[in-house]
């Protein structure tokens, strides 16, 4: 009786399904550790900035809308940091000519002075950014905003904040929350979005309720919406 042989083409097929196996429990490692980053997942997350930049001061005190700096939070999925510009319009260095009042505010302030480097050599600042979702995680700032979701809901009262720290855990079950059954109280008049101490004076649930009417918001939950 012949032996039964495989044919040679087999050897190619298990070295692949080999290299299948091992690329995938490879890319399942980076999930999970891109998952589980403390950046992510831990709420109180603060990292150290090269600048401390004070929002309790500046949307706080001052009470400068959110948009001034993150100004493409409207119209992109992500909230633009800001250029130096923005902040040399108020923080000029001292010796500038022509400097005003206001763009001469704290010019001497040894703290300004990456500020000032940047602004000089045109080199960005080195913020550290705060909320860092995963790289194969997609959100969009514009859709949520217009929908009448308040910064608020995501990143906490800013405006009390003197070091920005993640308010909230930021996780996929945490979104899903959210998705599934959107609360009415989340949801306020998209004029107010960026006004981190708003009150309604009517009833918050039944303004929600009327605006998720009004706007048709029903979030989706397939995983292709974020997952892309």
């Amino acid at each position: 009786m012949d032996r039964f042989l495989f044919p040679r083409w087999v050897n190619r097929f298990l070295m692949l399904m080999g290299a299948l196996v091992a690329g995938g429990g490879a890319y399942a490692g980076v999930v999970f550790i891109g998952a589980t980053d403390p950046g992510t997942l831990n709420t109180g997350y603060q990292p150290d900035q090269p600048i401390p930049f004070s929002h309790a001061i500046h949307a706080g005190q001052l009470r400068m809308d959110c948009r001034y700096c993150h100004n493409t939070v409207f119209d992109a999925a992500h909230a633009a940091v800001p250029p130096t510009a923005t902040c040399i319009n108020c923080h000029s260095p001292a010796d500038e000519a022509g400097q005003t009042a206001l763009s001469a505010v704290h010019a001497d302030s040894p703290k300004l002075k990456p500020l000032h480097q940047s602004w000089e050599t045109g080199k960005s600042v080195g913020w550290k950014r705060v909320h860092n979702l995963p790289d194969f995680v997609y959100f969009n700032h514009a859709a949520h905003v217009n929908s009448g979701v308040s910064c608020v809901r995501c990143h906490g009262r800013i405006d009390k904040m003197d070091v920005v720290y993640q308010a909230e855990e930021l996780s996929m079950a945490w979104c899903l929350d959210c998705h599934r059954g959107v609360d009415p109280a989340d949801i306020r008049p998209v004029e107010f979005v960026t006004k981190l101490d708003w009150k309604s004076d009517e009833d918050p649930i039944a303004l929600g309720e009327k605006l998720i009417k009004e706007k048709n918001i029903h979030p989706q939950t397939n995983c292709a919406v974020c997952h892309r």
